[in-house]
């Protein structure tokens, strides 16, 4: 039986283009033709009104270019799809519409919108993780910008030190260290460093519960052996700014700490944990970080290869005519590349098969960085499969460990 047009059901796309302040929207029939054309502010009125002039228009697919935030659980609260066009589509897909390649707001919601109603069938709806999931990657990446602050803040320190009190930058093993700090609180400057002995260091060090191996006779002759740093009223002055750094360390140090905490207390409650805490050399944070940027919607990942390749780790294959190049991965999720590179280096160190994987990878002359990203494709297939199945990681049941170690176990014999 046809449809004659009366039957057909009539599909109306929407596009949004999203901003800080206001966002452009623009609603499409099925021929294409633009029915409306709007801005909403970023206020909870303006979601509302957004919500409410959609549905009155028959909405019910609407493209955007990211897939969290306000905006997105508003469309979603609403009933609506949503599908997400990532910019750097929308970039390239702005040629198809013309060729001066210009931004501009009003504009790409009209290319978000028509994408969708041409290219419905290409376009996955967004699937979501588990609040507590969404929870746990929100831990896990703030945890990681405030390393990156502490680094940036321990640099500074040290270039700092490295000008007024060179015996104070290398005198431990790092300069963010519960008890460098503690020395650059006691000992923050050149005249106060010169009153310690190797017995007053010793004393001293004793009494904070120093816990390194270090002897005291080696800091010592660390500390004399340093260019000497500045004296007098210079001293002073710098001294705050040695003050400074060191308060905001420690408060970096702390906060870290309490992240960590968290997401220990998240990991004890959440369903997928075994899955990625039976994969070898992992502790707390890579199981967290695994588990927060893969996430828990089955969904969003229907293949291995398609996980492989969102988290960067599948090389991109270039072919025209008679030239072929596998190159770099650029566009993917950073975030889940970090995480699967991360945990296939640590791999290495506590598995067989990929330590083996690995060194045939530099064998044939790739890098480190390189090799990883080998053997963090092959484990994309092993973690994906565990998860789907939502199974332990079983080395007795992985078939390639077993095969090696039988033929280690062969040429030893």
């Amino acid at each position: 039986m046809s449809l004659t047009p009366a039957s057909i059901p009539v599909r109306v796309c929407a596009g949004l283009d999203w901003a800080s302040v206001d966002h452009a929207v623009c609603i499409l029939d099925v021929d294409g033709t633009v029915l409306d054309r709007f801005f909403v502010v970023h206020d909870a009125a303006g979601l509302k009104t957004l919500v409410r002039r959609l549905l009155k228009a028959g909405v019910d697919e609407v493209g955007i270019e990211r897939g969290n935030g306000p905006v997105v659980e508003a469309l979603l609260q609403a009933g609506l799809t949503v599908l997400v066009i990532a910019p750097g589509q929308v970039k390239n897909l702005r040629s198809r519409y013309g060729s001066a390649g210009n931004k501009d707001d009003r504009f790409d919601a009209y290319v978000l919108a028509d994408v969708v109603r041409t290219d419905r069938a290409r376009l996955q709806p967004l699937v979501r993780d588990s609040a507590a999931t969404s929870a746990m990657r929100t831990t896990v990446r703030a945890r990681r910008d405030l390393v990156a602050h502490r680094v940036a803040a321990a640099n500074q320190l040290r270039a700092h030190l490295q000008l007024v009190f060179p015996g104070a930058a290398s005198l431990f093993a790092a300069i963010d260290t519960a008890i460098s700090l503690t020395f650059l609180e006691r000992f923050s400057t050149q005249t106060q460093a010169d009153w310690l002995s190797v017995k007053r260091l010793d004393s001293w060090l004793r009494s904070v519960a120093y816990s390194g191996r270090t002897d005291p006779a080696v800091l010592h002759a660390r500390l004399l052996a340093a260019p000497r740093g500045t004296t007098g009223t210079d001293a002073s002055v710098n001294a705050a700014t040695t003050s400074a750094y060191v308060a905001i360390l420690r408060v970096l140090n702390t906060q870290i700490a309490v992240l960590e905490d968290n997401l220990t207390t998240q990991l004890t409650t959440h369903p997928d944990t075994h899955i990625y805490a039976s994969l070898p050399c992992v502790k707390t944070l890579r199981t967290a970080r695994l588990l927060g940027e893969i996430g828990d919607a089955r969904g969003k990942f229907p293949t291995p290869q398609s996980l492989a390749a969102l988290g960067g780790v599948a090389p991109s294959t270039r072919q025209s005519g008679k030239v072929k190049a596998v190159t770099f991965r650029w566009g993917c999720n950073k975030q889940l590349r970090d995480a699967l590179c991360d945990f296939a280096a640590g791999s290495r160190h506590d598995n067989a098969w990929a330590a083996d994987l690995y060194n045939r990878a530099i064998a044939r002359g790739h890098d480190h960085p390189h090799a990883v990203r080998i053997l963090g494709r092959a484990w994309a297939h092993i973690i994906w499969r565990c998860w789907q199945d939502n199974l332990s990681y079983d080395p007795s049941q992985h078939r390639a460990l077993q095969n090696l170690l039988a033929q280690t176990n062969a040429e030893a014999a």
